[in-house]
């Protein structure tokens, strides 16, 4: 069985193809740079070349991306998008115009590019390249499913504070009793607000059987294949990512508490801080929105004290030093898998075929601890 696991970041798309019949560490992977990366590569390239820019595809990933088309803006050059495309900026197509990108249909997107201006397609998965990649070096690849982490704020609605809508989707997802598992979902069953997670849905192939997942949590998850990490009966895992950084108490697999922040807005000594609130159940939510981060939450106050402070992520480096001792993760000897292999426990636990298969080769499941 063969299940090609991507997990889209800021910096890096990290790829594994799963092969039950391989062992885990003859299986192939690939650290790429990230969609956004590319896409802003491009933009800047028709910047270089003061062309018009037209984007189409879908609605994606932000960050780089965003901050190129908007140099092409200050540049004094247009720049047009379709309104999937444009979403990637904001969901609110009025705020993307103000931004002096000017929202087109598709019919006005590919006369604009018959006429000359620079095309560059939106999306999160480019299937078609990474498959390519793979046979060009021989692989044979025969997929029996794919699963897809990306990072989704959720689309909220005008006036809505896109932070606190990202924190109550968290929220509500934890109080539904759903642990790590309640972030991952066959392409049927997303949320009609997770709009980036539909997008993904929406270019995959149809005939593919397709897991999607928030990167966090996938992180998280995959963090628990590391033996010191699930061996720990109440740790603290939190994934320093580029551009989030997000945090969860766990007692025997079930989250008591967490916290979401912008990593860019933290110093070392703020996230230990942060982290010590959350391991003593004092953190607040409105001290963390305060400090422009998404929110925290404490589910369960008598909660143990964590064993264990496990930490993953490219970002992980803001706790190396820590007076709080940190354990930095590596999941099967590779902390750039631990999304992948969040991915594959999740979406093992959607699928009894995909399970065996996954036991096979990652070991069992261990039922307090499965997302």
């Amino acid at each position: 069985m063969q299940i090609l696991t991507v997990d889209v970041g800021t910096g890096t798309q990290d790829v594994l193809l799963f092969d039950s019949e391989r062992e885990l560490e003859n299986c192939f992977k690939l650290v790429l740079p990230s969609p956004t990366m590319v896409i802003a590569d491009r933009v800047r390239a028709a910047t270089a070349a003061r062309k018009r820019l037209v984007l189409t595809g879908v609605t994606m990933g932000g960050g780089p991306s965003h901050w190129a088309t908007m140099d092409h803006v200050r540049a004094g050059l247009e720049a047009f998008a379709t309104p999937d495309a444009a979403r990637t900026f904001d969901d609110d197509l009025d705020a993307v115009a103000e931004m002096g990108i000017r929202v087109v249909s598709d019919d006005e997107a590919i006369g604009l590019a018959d006429a000359g201006a620079a095309h560059v397609f939106l999306r999160d998965l480019a299937l078609g390249p990474l498959l390519r990649t793979l046979s060009a070096f021989g692989v044979a690849v025969h997929l029996d499913g794919l699963a897809v982490a990306v990072f989704d704020h959720g689309a909220a609605p005008p006036g809505f504070s896109d932070r606190v809508f990202r924190f109550d989707y968290l929220r509500d997802r934890l109080s539904r009793g759903l642990g790590l598992g309640g972030f991952a979902f066959t392409r049927e069953a997303v949320p009609p607000a997770m709009t980036r997670l539909r997008a993904v849905a929406n270019t995959a192939p149809s005939d593919l059987p397709l897991l999607l997942m928030d990167t966090a949590p996938a992180a998280v998850a995959g963090a628990l294949e590391d033996a010191r990490v699930r061996a720990s009966s109440a740790p603290i895992v939190a994934n320093v990512g580029n551009f989030h950084c997000l945090a969860f108490h766990l007692v025997d697999g079930q989250v008591t508490g967490l916290f979401e922040h912008h990593t860019g807005e933290l110093s070392s000594a703020r996230l230990a801080a942060y982290v010590e609130q959350l391991a003593d159940g004092t953190i607040s939510n409105e001290a963390v929105f305060a400090d422009m981060g998404h929110g925290a939450i404490v589910f369960d106050t008598d909660a143990p004290p964590p064993d264990l402070l496990a930490v993953t992520g490219p970002r992980r480096a803001l706790m190396v030093g820590s007076s709080l001792q940190p354990y930095l993760a590596v999941p099967h000897g590779d902390m750039m898998l631990a999304g992948n292999l969040g991915l594959l426990r999740a979406y093992a636990a959607h699928d009894v075929q995909v399970r065996e298969a996954v036991e096979r080769r990652l070991g069992p499941t261990d039922g307090r601890k499965s997302p």
